[in-house]
């Protein structure tokens, strides 16, 4: 999700540790391979991908799904593991891009069939599509219809 210039988090900083390479991009921003992950403890478990490219930066939405998404187990295809050289499903590290409109963010989305995998050792990252993509989809609610049935109601 490309965000508003009022929304971008340029109060946050990045520690040096949450910079990553992304030398295809992701899809539609190929040129914007430099990322760095930002964070406000009080907006956790959000996060915000920062992409720099050749001219300037876009910020994305993207959470873990570890504990979000119940039961969501992505597998790779071998190609994108040996590109990614890992060696393990722990060197992982999996983001899910956000989709959420400021007038209605109950009904947030996230992508589970193109998330964001980075070697936590090479600190390189590539976006795929996983093997099991059938299982999943790419416009996954956040909330269930009920809940967020329940919280508008409530206001």
């Amino acid at each position: 999700m490309k965000v508003l210039p009022e929304l971008y988090p340029t109060d946050l900083e990045a520690p040096h540790a949450n910079a990553f390479t992304l030398p295809a991009g992701i899809i539609g921003f190929e040129n914007y391979r430099h990322a760095e992950l930002l964070y406000q403890r009080d907006h956790l478990p959000f996060l915000w991908l920062k992409l720099t490219g050749p001219r300037d930066v876009v910020h994305f939405v993207v959470i873990e799904p570890g504990g979000i998404i119940p039961g969501y187990e992505l597998e790779l295809f071998d190609e994108h593991a040996l590109a990614l050289d890992l060696n393990d499903a722990s060197e992982a590290m999996v983001l899910n891009i956000v989709t959420m409109k400021r007038s209605t963010p109950v009904e947030a989305t996230v992508n589970l069939v193109g998330p964001i995998v980075i070697n936590r050792r090479t600190r390189v990252g590539r976006q795929v599509v996983i093997s099991n993509y059938s299982l999943y989809s790419a416009h996954h609610s956040l909330v269930e219809k009920t809940q967020a049935v329940g919280n508008v109601a409530a206001r």
